[in-house]
């Protein structure tokens, strides 16, 4: 594929669509969500692209994953890639920093103070006044490419732009080199090992400006010192091209996304890039602050999985070998256990063009790997959580008929992932479960999770024609009946002759070894892939609703070793993790959507803001912000994959996003109100609609889905046989 042809094709009609649409950047606030425990990123970049280039902060720890956070008044330096939302650190990879005088080359020395009063940061543009020698520092940025601008007060021969390839978020610096090319040019690389065991990125950088002088102590160590002659006021730009695959492919990248040295064009070109992107959902909103919420959360949402291969589509594989123009889009940051929850399904609605490509991608790492990825980063298995959740966003993608890939090889891959031996499959195979007496801890949210991947297998084995397949899959993923402790209604690790763990001490407020950043309260509910046969679990569905509502209800404290992540706490529902997203949605299924529209807007009122801690919880790679845009349009996708969309509280006035080049969908809310959030009843294409759930091959159509709303709760979807 010429992917140069594809570019420069796209870019003016997607010039002409957005010169036609707001500008809804401006309701985009890249700060909301920086304090608190949201680890948003925050700096320059263009949706979905390589390039994250940013501050990095001189304090580390969990709070800064992303490099920054709120609290932290000093900047170490402006590194090229960071992550966005996760609750582990990586990345903050070849740092620039602007001095006027000789540093100490180490963190601390390094380090300048600054003020959030000097700072400026808008969608592709990030700026911060440094306090020492008052310069001015400003990042924008293309896909593969960053573009720095530092202003220096004074005049000066003596300007110096640390490169510093030591110091990043978490990881540790394996090997670097950087050389100089010629008086304008270095080039080099940087390998490390973190939350990526081995991530290698190869850089090129082009100063405006000639080299003064060149300090290094030679190309491995990972300082050097480019000096330049500055007049009072002058500014030293730096282009900062990354590739996965070597320096020379870096250097085609700058050459063929940046050439020239225009940085308000780049700077306007990034930002109209966003805003392109955010004109994917149309939507208007009842205040200026839900606007803001919702579109700093496409925002968020629209940062990853990030492009990882070059222009040519050169890219690394996760066998660690360099593959060659590749006829597809390779991504990278794939925190599927967060998003394959509510992130894909949106993006399965709002991102068509994209889907090819992440089927691709998953596809190909099987292919180079013997599994499906769990949680992937530059070319690397971080193995981090639990389950094989790339089984259901890989399924989603073939039962909503994405065009473009093999589904007989993604189902392939998602047999050989599940027949595998490690991280509890061998005993999933054997025994039906993740007993709690092998060398396997968390083995109930292990567990569950395996079962709605084998679920999620199993719709594609029907879909092939698979049947036995099907017929045993099916079978194992019924296996949360066995966990299921009718004594206390739990869900309870078993050993491996089938019996429960001892009740002694049990506390189901308290997360032990047994669970994933939950408690049993929160994990009760994780069986998405079969409402209805865990709600047969209970003695009745009216039992089955008192729990339900007990969860909401419930005081009780954490125990001191419990996970941070357990946060956004209603009664001991824990919207700050994702294994309970889905669960205000549960009420649908019983016939009380009343409740479920008023937990969900008190969540979207309460847990979301438009402030600096905006987030109850982390960002998670756009799954928090996610599960709000879709709720806010009045949808969720509680099973896993297979397009059944339960429908909620619509927090919108009106909605559109195109389903097709000639199709679009729109949802309005009618008579709605921060009091008026139940639903009275629903029209889908000007014909009543009784049912509270849509299914995707209807969205898909086109059409309207209108909304008409009360301030008391109503008897809309109340009978069993309007219910999902």
């Amino acid at each position: 594929m010429n992917r140069i042809f594809l570019l420069l094709c796209a870019f003016p009609a997607a010039l002409t669509c957005a010169s036609q649409q707001p500008r809804l950047v401006d309701y985009v606030d890249p700060m909301i969500g920086t304090a608190g425990h949201g680890h948003v990123f925050v700096g320059a970049n263009v949706p979905q692209g390589m390039v994250n280039a940013g501050p990095t902060q001189l304090r580390t720890g969990w709070d800064w994953c992303s490099g920054y956070h709120y609290s932290c008044d000093s900047i170490v330096g402006f590194a090229q890639m960071h992550l966005s939302g996760t609750g582990r650190g990586d990345l903050g990879d070849i740092a620039l920093m602007p001095v006027m005088q000789e540093v100490e080359l180490s963190r601390e020395g390094l380090a300048s103070s600054y003020s959030h009063n000097r700072e400026q940061v808008r969608p592709g543009y990030y700026s911060v006044v440094l306090d020492r020698g008052n310069i001015k520092a400003e990042i924008t940025a293309t896909s593969r490419v960053a573009l720095h601008r530092y202003t220096f007060p004074r005049g000066s021969n003596n300007a110096r732009i640390i490169i510093d390839l030591k110091n990043a978020t978490s990881d540790s610096l394996v090997q670097s080199r950087v050389y100089q090319l010629d008086e304008f040019t270095i080039a080099g690389y940087r390998i490390s090992s973190g939350w990526a065991p081995c991530q290698q990125v190869y850089f090129y950088i082009q100063f405006s400006r000639p080299i003064h002088n060149w300090l290094s102590a030679g190309p491995s160590v990972p300082y050097a010192q480019a000096t330049f002659e500055v007049g009072p006021g002058e500014a030293v730009m730096a282009k900062v091209a990354l590739s996965p695959t070597g320096e020379m492919n870096a250097r085609l990248n700058m050459a063929l996304e940046m050439p020239g040295w225009d940085f308000q064009a780049v700077r306007e070109s990034a930002e109209e890039a966003w805003n392109t992107e955010l004109s994917r959902v149309q939507a208007t909103f009842r205040s200026e602050r839900e606007s803001r919420v919702f579109y700093t959360g496409l925002y968020h949402f629209l940062v990853a999985p990030s492009e990882w291969s070059d222009v040519m589509g050169d890219y690394m594989g996760s066998d660690g070998r360099v593959y060659h123009d590749a006829d597809f889009q390779n991504y990278t940051t794939w925190s599927l256990w967060d998003t394959y929850r509510a992130a894909h399904p949106l993006a399965t609605l709002i991102l068509r063009d994209k889907l090819t490509d992440y089927a691709q991608t998953l596809i190909k790492m099987w292919e180079q790997e013997g599994e499906l990825p769990v949680w992937h980063l530059m070319s690397n298995q971080t193995y981090c959580m639990v389950g094989c959740p790339a089984i259901p966003v890989l399924t989603d993608l073939c039962l909503k008929g994405v065009p473009g890939f093999d589904v007989r090889a993604a189902y392939q891959a998602m047999k050989e992932s599940l027949a595998r031996e490690n991280r509890g499959l061998s005993q999933m195979n054997s025994l039906g479960y993740v007993p709690n007496d092998v060398d396997e801890d968390r083995c109930v949210s292990k567990s569950l999770e395996y079962f709605l991947a084998y679920w999620s297998a199993a719709q594609v084995a029907g879909m092939l024609g698979e049947r036995d397949d099907s017929i045993r899959y099916t079978a194992i993923s019924q296996g949360y009946r066995r966990l299921f402790d009718p004594r206390v209604q739990y869900m309870r690790s078993l050993d491996s002759e089938g019996n429960f763990r001892s009740l002694d001490g049990f506390n189901p407020c308290f997360q032990t070894e047994d669970y994933t950043e939950g408690t049993p309260w929160q994990y009760v509910w994780l069986v998405p892939h079969d409402v209805h046969g865990l709600i047969s679990l209970f003695p009745s569905q009216d039992a089955f609703t008192q729990k339900l509502d007990s969860l909401f209800l419930v005081t009780g404290d954490l125990n001191a070793d419990a996970n941070p992540d357990i946060t956004g706490l209603i009664g001991q529902y824990a919207h700050g993790n994702e294994p309970s997203h889905h669960v205000l949605y549960l009420y649908n299924f019983v016939g009380q959507p009343w409740k479920t529209a008023r937990l969900v807007r008190r969540v979207m009122d309460e847990l979301y803001t438009d402030t600096i801690d905006g987030l109850c919880g982390n960002e998670d790679v756009g799954q928090m912000s996610a599960w709000y845009i879709l709720s806010a349009l009045g949808l969720y996708q509680v099973a896993p994959c297979g397009g059944v969309y339960v429908l909620g509280s619509p927090l919108v006035e009106s909605a559109s996003f195109a389903v097709a080049p000639d199709k679009t969908f729109t949802i309005r809310s009618h008579g709605g109100s921060q009091r008026a959030i139940y639903v009275k009843s629903v029209k889908l294409n000007g014909k009543d609609y009784p049912y509270s759930y849509i299914r995707y091959s209807d969205i898909m159509q086109g059409g309207e889905l209108d909304f008409y709303m009360s301030d008391k709760p109503s008897r809309w979807a109340t009978q069993p046989q309007y219910c999902p």
